[in-house]
């Protein structure tokens, strides 16, 4: 087989297995996903194969066993080449815009928006995390306004519904990365430092808490994960509640992105996480009695 022959069976391959990579990523109910979303769902399309070979096969040279978490098997430029081939993806989100505006310029439509108290808010890392969660109605699901880190600080209003609530948290989703997990220490330290700045009242029990990723998260998930050169960390900053083998994991230069968890998967745990645990004991019977009793816009007793 020449090198022309056997680089025009890669092509193929590759265009085919993005068709398929662009159904997973919107499945089910034509989920919005990012370019990097969409990669990576290549890349799980493209290890199917591999899954059938086991690992730590005696015979099998070192160099030829799988490693404990896997790694992309595209360039993300053969990937670009191949979304460009393709065209238009459904579902598959623009590129990121320019920053906005600064948001003391920014008026609200509504000018008693920030009325109200707030319950919950959440931080992404990635402007592209953030514009799929938006995409796909998270806010409106988990009735919790979705920003960037780029947006930090926060509108000085934001934090003053914020402080309205009592038990009200800041999550921050991040890469399992030394940046990322070093980000929910500077958004507690932004929160703390717009409240002492406002001397508005708070609500006791205020706080700020990282939804991950850690190293662990990554290695439960079996996530696609890249490496880097080696980082120093000494003054990184990550917090006292990482492990050994996940300092030794950053050390090394690895890391994974959020965008590296299948869309699908990434909506329920982020759903799940920012609204928390359900009430038990409530039935549809249990409903339909309180509802029975709720008064105005029930139906007659009579």
């Amino acid at each position: 087989m020449t090198t022309r022959v056997a680089a025009g069976l890669g092509t193929r391959l590759l265009d085919r297995a993005l068709v398929t990579a662009a159904a997973r990523a919107g499945a089910p109910g034509r989920i919005r996903f990012t370019e990097r979303q969409l990669y990576y769902e290549l890349c799980r399309v493209l290890r199917r194969p591999l899954r059938a070979v086991p690992r730590g096969i005696p015979f099998l040279p070192a160099r030829l066993s799988l490693p404990d978490l896997p790694v992309p098997l595209v360039r993300y430029e053969r990937y670009e080449e191949a979304l460009r081939r393709h065209g238009d993806v459904a579902g598959l989100l623009a590129a990121v815009p320019e920053p906005r505006e600064p948001q003391e310029s920014r008026q609200p439509s509504e000018p008693d928006l920030y009325d109200y108290g707030l319950p919950r808010l959440l931080v992404c890392q990635s402007r592209s995390v953030a514009r799929m969660l938006l995409a796909n109605d998270v806010h409106l699901e988990a009735a919790c306004p979705v920003f960037a880190a780029d947006d930090l600080p926060l509108d000085a209003r934001l934090l003053t519904g914020l402080g309205r609530v009592e038990g009200a948290t800041v999550h921050v989703l991040h890469d399992a990365s030394v940046e990322g997990i070093a980000l929910t220490a500077r958004v507690r330290a932004e929160v703390s430092r717009a409240v002492a700045v406002s001397g508005a009242p708070t609500a006791p029990g205020m706080r700020v808490t990282s939804m991950g990723l850690v190293p662990r998260h990554a290695t439960a998930l079996r996530l696609l994960s890249r490496r880097g050169p080696a980082r120093d960390l000494g003054a990184a900053g990550l917090p006292a509640g990482l492990g050994r083998h996940e300092l030794d994991w950053l050390a090394q230069g690895r890391f994974a992105e959020v965008e590296s968890v299948p869309p699908d998967r990434l909506l329920r745990a982020v759903l799940r996480l920012v609204r928390g645990p359900r009430m038990s004991g409530h039935s549809a019977w249990s409903g339909l009695r309180e509802l029975r009793t709720a008064g105005f816009m029930t139906w007659p007793t009579n």
